[in-house]
């Protein structure tokens, strides 16, 4: 009996440790199971983002390292070289876009979310034109090369001509899938997207010190032919080999005047991939509203002085790079800069300033969705707006500080004052417009907002208004009809029905005049800003650039210091000029 019992107490505990261990192993099995998910989808997704980033950063100083070291006298990295580097730069993202579009072309069946607001018609058609102009350079770049085959590195020929193939597909690519929101293949479409975006900055910097040293070298031959020697720098001639044909110096004389188009086109290229990389993944919340679109009456104040501002700005830069040859009349062109600029910078403070007035009255909320494309906009206004700033206040501080009085001494200081305000105005513009909530009457369209009256009896009364033909009535003097009710409490009903009527009409009256008025104005304004940021573009890109020129900066910072603050601020205020110009036209579409 105790063996049994013994035997009994064995078995049953068998069974409990069997049971016992079965359970644990199941619980020790879905712990596995959720790691093993997190590991896979989890842990990928959410450290995606900061991995591509840092992988995107690596490669911008790699590219900076390879421009700085081409950049000495005389350098160890030639020239050829940088060019390798960035071709197979390019030559990786086109086998990229290639991958992508062929992956969205396998998957019909499941379409892809798009995000409007990344970019619109008018952007990809400004780019395209901007594009155009740098496949003009990439063949100037070979006709150039080709006149110099007798001792330029093939490297030189073939650069041009994977740029433009990059080209044209990357404006394929932004024109049908910039606006994809990417829910497949994240992790590698994330280092795809940001190898697209530092490529592309990459080679803007490169453009940037390609159009810098041409600067340099041409400021440099003018200051020889006046008399000015400086010891400091010692430049080489260009071009370094011999032309064997007669358009070689032709081609490259050109390419000064392409290098601003083909800058901006790449920094708005690098902008737009940015926005397609933080959209990966993203959940996009539609919503049914349509925008408005207002008639552009009264458009005649803001474009008429924003022509003329464009106008006197292709004059003053004309004139400037005419005087600056002669030493008679150097002063009197750096002083005519500055009263241009006092005069341009003002009227854009007042009409800013005049724009956040009329905002300031309306007291209506600001937008705090989540919008990428718009976030950008606001850091890159913020972020290009430090270049301008610092060049500002360090002409303020050599003003305040030199002993040297040119005539234009305190000119320099109001158009560095006016320079700091017009930019903390216009950004303050630009950001309240984009984030501004839109009013009760522009969140539909005009023709939907009748609709869902068509089924009611206020909108059938007032036929003779709104121009709905009422069907339920022949005649308006024919009584209101009741099946249930009497003739009396029918004409109670139409009289209670015809009082709203009464009050509504005077009340839209007296509501729509004002809105319109507003609107009116503040695309004037946004018409003119635009047009005088393309204004204050063109000076710096084509060569009118007073601050190498004035002496003030210069005696304080000396020669180095102040040539490399403003080979590293003025690309970031022409990029400013232009970023402003695409926010400002965004801002006139919405108002």
């Amino acid at each position: 009996m105790v063996e049994d019992s013994g035997l009994d107490i064995m078995s049953l505990n068998k069974y409990c440790n069997s049971s016992s261990s079965s359970s644990s192993s199941e619980h020790d099995k879905k712990i596995f199971s959720k790691l093993k998910l997190n590991l896979s989808e989890d842990f990928p997704q959410k450290n995606a983002e900061i991995l591509s980033g840092q992988y995107g950063t690596n490669l911008l100083l790699v590219g900076i390292a390879l421009m700085l070291g081409n950049a000495t006298h005389n350098p160890l990295i030639k020239e050829e070289y940088l060019l390798s580097f960035l071709t197979s730069l390019m030559i990786l993202q086109l086998i990229w876009m290639m991958w992508y579009i062929l992956v969205q072309k396998r998957q019909k069946n499941a379409p892809t979310e798009k995000d409007a607001h990344a970019t619109t018609g008018w952007i990809r058609g400004g780019l395209t034109l901007l594009a155009l102009l740098t496949l003009i350079m990439d063949a100037f770049r070979v006709g150039y090369y080709v006149g110099e085959d007798a001792c330029a590195s093939p490297v030189l020929a073939v650069y041009p001509v994977i740029h433009a193939t990059h080209t044209i597909a990357q404006v394929h690519f932004l024109w049908f899938h910039i606006k994809d929101v990417i829910k497949s293949f994240k992790t590698l479409d994330r280092f795809g997207v940001m190898h697209a975006v530092f490529t592309n900055f990459i080679l803007w910097c490169h453009g940037v010190m390609s159009e810098t040293e041409h600067f340099m070298n041409n400021r440099m031959r003018r200051l020889t032919a006046l008399g000015f020697t400086n010891l400091t720098i010692v430049l080489d001639p260009e071009p370094i080999c011999n032309c064997t044909t007669s358009t070689c110096n032709m081609f490259f004389n050109s390419l000064a005047y392409l290098y601003p188009f083909n800058i901006e086109y790449h920094i708005f290229v690098s902008a737009m991939l940015f926005v397609m990389w933080k959209n990966i993944g993203r959940t996009i919340v539609h919503s049914n509203q349509k925008r408005v679109a207002t008639k552009n009456h009264c458009l005649t104040i803001g474009p008429v002085m924003g022509l003329l501002a464009l106008a006197s700005t292709i004059g003053v830069l004309v004139v400037y790079i005419t005087h600056m040859e002669s030493l008679q009349t150097r002063l009197s062109a750096i002083s005519m800069f500055y009263i241009y600029g006092i005069v341009i910078l003002a009227l854009m403070c007042f009409a800013g300033a005049a724009g956040l007035l009329i905002y300031r009255v309306d007291h209506m909320p600001m937008d705090t969705s989540k919008n990428p494309s718009r976030q950008l906009d606001t850091e890159l206004l913020f972020g290009s707006s430090v270049g301008s700033w610092l060049m500002a206040w360090c002409s303020i501080v050599a003003v305040l500080s030199t002993s040297n009085d040119p005539p234009y001494r305190w000119m320099n200081f109001t158009y560095s004052v006016l320079t700091v305000l017009e930019k903390y105005i216009q950004n303050v513009f630009i950001i309240e417009s984009l984030y501004r909530q839109k009013e009760d009457g522009e969140r539909e369209d005009p023709e939907l907002t009748t609709s869902p009256e068509v089924f009611t009896v206020t909108s059938s009364l007032a036929s003779p208004y709104n121009g709905i033909i009422n069907q339920a009535y022949e005649t308006p003097e024919r009584p209101c009809v009741s099946l249930d009710n009497e003739q009396e409490d029918s004409k109670h009903a139409c009289g209670s029905l015809s009082k709203p009527l009464e009050v509504s009409l005077p009340r839209e009256n007296k509501v729509v005049e004002p809105l319109k008025v507003k609107k009116q104005v503040l695309k004037n304004i946004a018409i003119f800003l635009i047009l005088c940021n393309m204004s204050l573009w063109i000076l710096p890109a084509f060569g009118c650039r007073p601050q190498y020129d004035n002496g003030l900066e210069q005696e304080l910072y000396g020669f180095s210091v102040w040539t490399t603050v403003l080979n590293f601020v003025i690309p970031l205020n022409l990029f400013y000029r232009m970023h402003s110009v695409a926010s400002l036209f965004e801002v006139f579409r919405q108002v």
